[in-house]
């Protein structure tokens, strides 16, 4: 990733709320009220992770940070140094009356090349890793089923074996304020490390999308690191 042990320019632009999205304008740290849940994604680098996730329509929030590793309050230097067992990942919390997690799961899976072990695209380390943290039963249950559905999918294309992790449990630390929906800010470098393998997820057992086929038309899996190419804003039903 760009900047590796430095903040870029933007953290040095002129005073905003850290604690509101740069984007929704919602709390980044708020628990999810009543018909919200939440999530963890790891995708590679989270810059473009988290800009994927948000701009789908339902997503109340999103934050980046870490999970998954040993230390208590985790430093991005200490992430990137692949010592502390931490994997950069995306918190994602989202009103389950309008985005399902199976909407989620779709995105997540898509977005990025979940065989590539400790490594996305050019960033390599454990942090890197792919993941998905989710503590509710039925969430964690279905995100097994979705792995599953998509390495047939994977088979069916010749891809490799999926190396993703699911567990629950895992904490999640919230990343400094200047990463926090980073390629949104001013002076920000456009750097995604994301790899889609261009292999769609279908449906799977327990699966109900709500989002309609034309959100999906705003992403464009054939091209690398294409979450760059997408307007900052949220994509719009109508």
């Amino acid at each position: 990733m760009f900047g590796l042990f430095s903040s870029p320019a933007s953290d040095r632009s002129p005073a905003r709320d850290s604690s509101l999205h740069a984007v929704l304008g919602t709390p980044l740290t708020a628990p999810p009220a009543v018909g919200q849940a939440e999530a963890q994604f790891g995708c590679g680098c989270f810059w473009g992770a988290e800009k994927g996730f948000w701009r789908l329509p339902g997503v109340v929030t999103t934050a980046v940070g870490y999970a998954g590793g040993q230390l208590a309050s985790p430093t991005y230097e200490q992430v990137c140094s692949g010592r502390s067992g931490h994997a950069e990942v995306v918190r994602v919390v989202w009103d389950t009356s309008r985005v399902s997690f199976a909407d989620l799961l779709k995105l997540f899976w898509e977005c990025h090349d979940p065989t590539q072990g400790n490594r996305q695209g050019n960033d390599r380390g454990s942090q890197y890793r792919s993941a998905i943290y989710v503590d509710d039963p039925e969430l964690l249950a279905l995100a097994e089923a979705s792995r599953q559905a998509y390495q047939g999918a994977l088979d069916a294309a010749g891809g490799g074996r999926i190396t993703t992790e699911i567990a629950s449990g895992q904490r999640f630390h919230f990343a400094e304020p200047y990463h926090q929906q980073y390629l949104a800010k001013p002076g920000s470098r456009p750097y995604c490390s994301a790899q889609p393998t261009g292999v769609p997820l279908g449906d799977f057992p327990g699966a109900s999308y709500l989002l309609p086929a034309r959100v999906w038309e705003s992403y464009d899996w054939a091209i690398p690191h294409c979450v760059l190419r997408g307007d900052n804003a949220p994509i719009a039903l109508v």
